[in-house]
């Protein structure tokens, strides 16, 4: 089964966003969505990272918490900059965060944390694995910016993935 369904999470999803888009029943719907299922998984299964073995998932729900506070907030200082400041008085830069975390899963989701939260526009992941370039909407302080995404992310994403 598994040779065939190296995914059955993904499969599902497939199954049911096929269905909703096509907002159909019908019997030829059905069957299409059937072989998305079975064959998108199959062709993109080199794409995916390594399998993920969540070690620690009290810090994982710890770290969603705060990830959910952060978008929040960050969403909310971001529409007050836009509205309170004019263009010349924020200071968009990029930054470079040197990375300690090396498991891939945990590189992808620091990226798309830090590339889903207001204020950051673009995350990149150096080749080597060492460095995420992040541009920041209004940066401050740039040794803050660092410290905050490796205590505040990076950290648990390495108890969850590497420990």
């Amino acid at each position: 089964m598994k040779r065939w369904i190296p995914s059955p999470p993904l499969s599902i999803a497939l199954f049911v966003v096929w269905l909703l888009l096509n907002q159909s029943l019908h019997v030829t719907t059905l069957l299409l969505a059937a072989v998305l299922a079975v064959v998108v998984p199959l062709i993109t299964k080199g794409l995916r990272p390594a399998r993920v073995r969540m070690r620690r998932p009290g810090v994982a729900l710890r770290l969603t918490l705060r990830v959910l506070y952060d978008l929040l907030h960050s969403a909310c200082s971001v529409a007050r900059a836009l509205l309170t400041r004019r263009s010349a008085r924020i200071a968009g830069a990029f930054v470079h965060v040197p990375l300690d975390v090396r498991d891939p899963n945990a590189l992808a989701a620091l990226a798309m944390i830090c590339c889903l939260t207001p204020g950051t526009a673009w995350g990149e992941v150096s080749f080597d694995r060492t460095t995420l370039l992040i541009h920041v909407f209004d940066l401050h302080d740039e040794q803050v910016f660092i410290d905050l995404i490796k205590t505040r992310y990076e950290r648990p994403l390495m108890e969850i993935f590497e420990s």
